[in-house]
């Protein structure tokens, strides 16, 4: 999907907030309390492994498109954080891996996806018209 300049802004205002209710959420589920700065502390890592696959694979091109940026936002975040949060001492074990993995999938992949259909199915409709 081609992006103007500023396409790219509310697709990584998506991806902020995506990660941020990840981290919400586990924080609620594991009752860590603190749920909105301990978010944040959960988050950072994942954050800063989204911000470095955004440079890296240069999502602002194409900020929502699922293959490329999303699966690049996708496994930076995820592989990024979870180095970070090994580095910083940070629990990581295996299952915190693959819930971590299924849920930014499905979050940061998710909602490019719905964005794709939403976009085939409009494209559809004013081709018959």
């Amino acid at each position: 999907m081609p992006s103007s300049l500023r396409s790219w802004i509310p697709a990584a205002a998506a991806d902020l907030v995506l990660i941020l209710f990840f981290a919400a959420i586990g924080r609620d589920a594991h009752a860590r309390g603190d749920i909105i700065t301990g978010a944040f502390v959960t988050a950072w890592p994942f954050l800063a492994g989204a911000c470095v696959a955004w440079l890296a694979a240069r999502v602002w091109r194409a900020p929502y498109a699922v293959w490329h940026s999303g699966i690049s936002v996708w496994i930076g975040a995820v592989v990024i954080g979870m180095l970070l949060r090994a580095v910083t001492g940070q629990t990581v074990v295996l299952p915190f891996v693959i819930v971590a993995l299924i849920s930014l999938g499905v979050f940061l992949l998710g909602f490019r996806v719905i964005l794709a259909l939403i976009l085939r199915t409009s494209r559809k409709r004013q081709s018959k018209v």
